[in-house]
C-alpha cells in the first residue's frame, strides 16, 4: 500500500521544494524571499521548482516571524473618476513585486468615514498606509497623532504637507497657470474658474495657479465668476448653472474646471442651457479623464501621470516600511496639456 502523503490537500512546504532540488529548506527560503544572498542561477532554478510544484508563501507564519503583514492599506476618495483606478494600478504593481497585498477604501470624500476606514486598516495589522486626503479643514491633528503613532503613511495626489510624512503629487499649481494661460494665448479674457473645496490640497494649488496666470496677463479675477463646489459632474453642473443665471453681458467667455468630472457637468449645464462649446462658452478641465476625448466636444485637459504616481507613491511607501532612503520625501510629477476642441483652439486657426 503506497505511502500517504500528510501533505496531501494542503500547501507544498519549503522542505518539499528543497528535497526535489537536494537543497537545504534555508536557501529556499531566502530564494522565495528575494534574499541577496543567493546567487541568480540557484534562485532562478528554485522559483521555476517553487511554481511548478504549486508552493505558495505562508504568509500567516511570515508575519508571525517578522511582526509584519505584508499589507498596505490604500485610502482613496472615490472610485468613479477614472484617476483613482489609474493610480491603483500603478500601487498594485509595485507593491505585488514586493510581495505585498493591498486593502482597497473609498472615502466617498467624507473626513469621518476617512478616520474610520483607517482605524480599520489600523486594526487589520497594514504595515503602512497610501492616503489621498479628503481633509477640509486646516486641523491635522488626527494625521500627526497617527504618524507619532509609528504608523508609516505616505500621502499621494491630495496631500497634507510638513508633518513629518511624504508626499508625491503632480505639478497642480503650475499645471493649473498652464492651462489658464491658454485661454489667455487664445484671446479669452472674462474668465471663470469652478473650484472644489480650496481647504483640499488639489483645490488649493489649482485655484492658486489659475490666480497667477490672470494677474500675470493683467486680468481681473472676478469673485462672481469664481465658484466652490465639489469635485463630482454634479458639483460642476451645480456651480456651472449660477454662472449661467448672470446676465449674459456678465458670464464668462471660458472656464476653467478644477478637474475633468466638474467639467463634464458644467458641459451639461452649457448644453441645458441651449449654449454652444466652444463658440458661446470654451470650457478647459484636469486630469484627462478616460472620457475627456469621448464627450462632444472633446475636452482640453491637463494630464496626469497617474499611472506613474501611483507606482511612486506605492515605492516611497515600501521604503519607508523598509526603512530605506530619506524618510520624508515631496516628490512632484510633471503633468502636460492636451489640447482639444472644447478650448475653442480650432477657431482661431
Amino acid at each position: 500500500m503506497p505511502k500517504k502523503n500528510p501533505n496531501k490537500n494542503n500547501s507544498v512546504t519549503l522542505k518539499e521544494v528543497a528535497a526535489e532540488l537536494g537543497v537545504s529548506a534555508m536557501t529556499v527560503s531566502r530564494a522565495v524571499n528575494n534574499s541577496p544572498n543567493v546567487d541568480s542561477k540557484t534562485k532562478k532554478r528554485i522559483l521555476e521548482k517553487a511554481k511548478k510544484m504549486g508552493y505558495t508563501p505562508n504568509l500567516v507564519a511570515k508575519s508571525l516571524v517578522s511582526s509584519k503583514t505584508y499589507t498596505v492599506g490604500v485610502v482613496i476618495p472615490e472610485i468613479s473618476h477614472s484617476f483613482f483606478p489609474d493610480v491603483v494600478r500603478g500601487i498594485e504593481e509595485v507593491v505585488d513585486s514586493k510581495a505585498y497585498q493591498i486593502l482597497l477604501t473609498n472615502t466617498s470624500d467624507n473626513f469621518e468615514k476617512e478616520k474610520k476606514v483607517i482605524e480599520a486598516l489600523k486594526a487589520k495589522r497594514v504595515d503602512g498606509m497610501l492616503i489621498s486626503s479628503s481633509l477640509m479643514t486646516d486641523n491635522f491633528s488626527y494625521y500627526k497623532e497617527l504618524i507619532k503613532s509609528g504608523m508609516p503613511i505616505v500621502f499621494f495626489d491630495r496631500c497634507i504637507e510638513n508633518i513629518g510624512a511624504s508626499c508625491i503629487k503632480v505639478n497642480d499649481q503650475a499645471a493649473s497657470q498652464q492651462i489658464t494661460e491658454h485661454l489667455i494665448n487664445l484671446g479669452y479674457k472674462k474668465i471663470g474658474y469652478l473650484s472644489g473645496p480650496k481647504k483640499v490640497s488639489i483645490g488649493k494649488a489649482r485655484f492658486d495657479g489659475f490666480n497667477i496666470a490672470m494677474i500675470k496677463n493683467g486680468l481681473p479675477v472676478d469673485d462672481k465668476l469664481i465658484i466652490e463646489n465639489g469635485y463630482n459632474e454634479k458639483g460642476g453642473y451645480d456651480a456651472m448653472k449660477k454662472l449661467l443665471k448672470l446676465p449674459a453681458k456678465d458670464r464668462p467667455r471660458a472656464v476653467v474646471a478644477v478637474n475633468d468630472p466638474v467639467a463634464f457637468g458644467a458641459m451639461d449645464a452649457i448644453k441645458d442651457a441651449n449654449l454652444r462649446i466652444p463658440e458661446d462658452i470654451a470650457i478647459v478641465g484636469f486630469t484627462n479623464d478616460i472620457r475627456a476625448n469621448l464627450v462632444t466636444p472633446p475636452l482640453t485637459t491637463v494630464n496626469q501621470p497617474a499611472y506613474e504616481l501611483g507606482k511612486k507613491a506605492a515605492s516611497k511607501l515600501i521604503d519607508t516600511i523598509q526603512e530605506k532612503g530619506d524618510l520624508v520625501e515631496n516628490v512632484e510629477l510633471i503633468t502636460n496639456l492636451v489640447v482639444r476642441e472644447s478650448c475653442g483652439s480650432l477657431l482661431y486657426k
